[in-house]
């Protein structure tokens, strides 16, 4: 594949936490230029199939994905996977017991939206899950515009679903470590997705690139829906720094709720490596 290309490799469908089958994803993408696509559903790969046959059916080379939840430094990470076996076991079953936790997370979280007289939050937010297993933050924050408790979903993180206020619930999530292997062994490629995001100190964040490079982790998200024109600069340095490859994503979750469409951020600097380049065997 070209250096130079619209590649979209982070986004999420009905699988998980947004609000778009497959096939729908991929004839937005397609519609808006997209050339090589990615479905990366948080912590599931039921959809890898769909999504592949559907960038098909649309003209679009396809790359196998997923977003894994990681704690490390006491925050939540999200690693992006590329590239791998969607039929591998061993991440089937990792992503499986990632997974568990979150239904009992859910019940927690409505608990803490009661007392703030705000009930019925977990039958609420179920009513927006196409899968129950993957009932996350996000479905409550649709459940609390629905209702009217907020204009939008970004005032509803703010005021009640970060640390500190009455919806938070911690979870620990897999370990960076199992992450990456999980990914590899599947013969996939570990990117750290919008590295921007973390509310890392530099020490922090320089650990959190070189444990995640002695792992086999191999690049970072430099162009992606949450990053500033500034980060994008930031991130290709850290990138060549650390001499990781970039890749490039939306993190499109809804036509409602995004920051981005898929496929309208900016090309990757040319300095770079893009992530594709060291995915060409894997590309369908």
């Amino acid at each position: 594949m070209p250096s130079i290309l619209n590649a979209d490799l982070h986004c999420h469908s009905v699988v998980s936490d947004g609000t778009l089958t497959p096939e729908a994803l991929a004839e937005r993408a397609a519609a808006n230029g997209v050339e090589l696509w990615a479905l990366t559903d948080h912590d599931e790969i039921g959809g890898q199939h769909r999504a592949a046959a559907a960038a098909h059916a649309n003209g679009m080379k396809y790359l196998t994905g997923t977003e894994i939840s990681v704690t490390f430094a006491n925050e939540t990470v999200h690693i992006v996977g590329l590239g791998f076996d969607p039929d591998d076991e061993g991440m089937k079953k990792g992503l499986v017991a990632t997974r568990g936790g979150r239904g009992v997370r859910a019940q927690e979280m409505s608990e803490g939206l009661a007392k703030v007289g705000i009930h019925g939050a977990y039958e609420g937010a179920l009513k927006f899950v196409g899968n129950p297993e993957l009932i996350s933050r996000t479905h409550f924050a649709r459940f609390l515009v629905e209702n009217g408790h907020c204009k939008d979903t970004h005032e509803v993180f703010r005021k009640f679903l970060t640390e500190g206020k009455p919806g938070y619930v911690p979870h620990r999530w897999a370990s960076l470590k199992d992450a990456v292997h999980w990914i590899t062994a599947a013969k996939g490629i570990a990117v750290i997705a919008h590295p921007g995001r973390y509310k890392f100190t530099a020490n922090e964040e320089y650990a959190l690139f070189l444990e995640f490079k002695a792992h086999g982790g191999q690049a970072i998200e430099v162009v992606t829906g949450s990053h500033s024109a500034a980060e994008y600069v930031e991130y290709a340095d850290k990138a060549l720094e650390f001499g990781f490859a970039a890749s490039r994503g939306s993190d499109f979750h809804s036509p409602d709720e995004s920051h981005i469409d898929l496929g309208k951020l900016p090309l990757l600097p040319g300095k770079l490596t893009p992530v594709w380049e060291l995915l060409e065997d894997r590309i369908q």
